[in-house]
């Protein structure tokens, strides 16, 4: 059964080891932030660093796994029609909210969805990591520096991620302006 995530919304679902995460992006142009923590000891958390080290490409897809802070393999990319997410930034917040877009009222962002999202499993705010921003648009120059640029994702395109192990997943339907175009969009999601 598919699920959806309401705009700037979010939400936590166990995930056993074995089954299938398929996200989905069902109007296009829409990031969801994606955190994984261990369910046996969720101070056990996907980690970028070790990600990218493992992994040696910060581009990650199809055949590319996501690793703890602990160097243990936690998800694997299965299927991706998108190709381009984003491991680098933070989930938005209101300090986000109020450093880019002054202008703009102050939502919580992806983070305090996430934090009122995980804390029935008792993950605390102060443990919510980077997170994997799934069809996030984040180039990086020749110099190094980067830019959030709209998704450039279609209707109904996808990413399917095994578990490979039994997992907590938070998942959102992004709040911030520049990672969805000025737009909010929702997040469908269902458990294969």
């Amino acid at each position: 059964m598919t699920e959806r995530i309401s705009p700037r919304s979010g939400a936590a679902f166990k995930l056993a080891k074995g089954a299938t995460l398929c996200v989905i992006d069902p109007e296009g142009g829409q990031v969801s932030d994606l955190l994984a923590f261990s369910a046996a000891d969720p101070r056990e958390v996907i980690s970028n660093g070790r990600t990218f080290d493992y992994e040696e490409t910060i581009r990650l897809t199809t055949g590319n796994r996501l690793w703890s802070n602990r160097s243990n393999a936690l998800l694997e990319i299965v299927e991706d029609s998108c190709g381009l997410h984003d491991f680098l930034l933070t989930p938005c917040s209101e300090a986000t909210f109020r450093h880019f877009y002054a202008d703009k009222p102050v939502h919580r962002g992806c983070f305090g969805n996430l934090a009122e999202a995980l804390a029935p499993y008792g993950i605390d705010a102060d443990a919510i990591p980077v997170a994997f921003n799934l069809f996030m648009n984040v180039p990086v120059d020749g110099e190094g520096k980067i830019s959030v640029l709209p998704p450039t994702t279609k209707a109904g395109d996808f990413i399917r991620l095994r578990a490979l192990t039994d997992l907590v997943v938070g998942l959102t339907a992004c709040s911030a302006y520049d990672s969805c175009g000025g737009s909010f969009k929702p997040i469908d999601y269902r458990i294969e």
